[in-house]
C-alpha cells in the first residue's frame, strides 16, 4: 500500500479530482497555499495499492500540465521619496509535485 500526495494548482484541482474519481481512486483534497506566487494550491491524498501507483501518477500527469503565466509582482511598501514600480514577468506554473510514501498500516473504518 502507498500514499500518493500530489500538490497541484487550484486551477487544475477540480479536473484532477474528477479524473482520479473516474479512475476509481478514493481522493481527499485539502486546500494549501504556494509560497512563491502566493496562489491557491490543492493537496490531494490517495491511498493506492502498489500496482496502481503508476496509473495514479499517469492520471495526475494527464491533468496537471505546465504552462506560462504573466505575474504582476506585489507592490513594495511606498516610503516618502521611494517609488519603484517593478515590471510584470512570465513564470512557469502548473504541473504537480508528487510524493509516494510507503504505508505501514491502512484501515478503512
Amino acid at each position: 500500500m502507498k500514499l500518493v500526495v500530489a500538490v497541484a494548482q487550484d486551477e487544475d484541482a477540480e479536473d484532477l479530482v474528477a479524473a482520479l474519481v473516474a479512475e476509481r481512486f478514493r481522493v481527499t483534497r485539502v486546500a494549501s497555499t504556494g509560497n512563491l506566487l502566493r496562489t491557491g494550491n490543492s493537496t490531494v491524498f490517495l491511498g493506492v495499492d502498489d500496482a496502481d501507483v503508476d496509473r495514479a501518477v499517469a492520471t495526475i500527469n494527464d491533468v496537471c500540465r505546465r504552462r506560462t503565466q504573466v505575474v504582476v509582482p506585489y507592490t513594495p511598501a511606498l516610503e516618502p521619496g521611494l517609488l519603484y514600480v517593478t515590471e510584470n514577468f512570465e513564470v512557469e506554473v502548473g504541473g504537480a509535485i508528487i510524493f509516494t510514501l510507503d504505508v505501514d498500516r491502512f484501515e478503512r473504518l
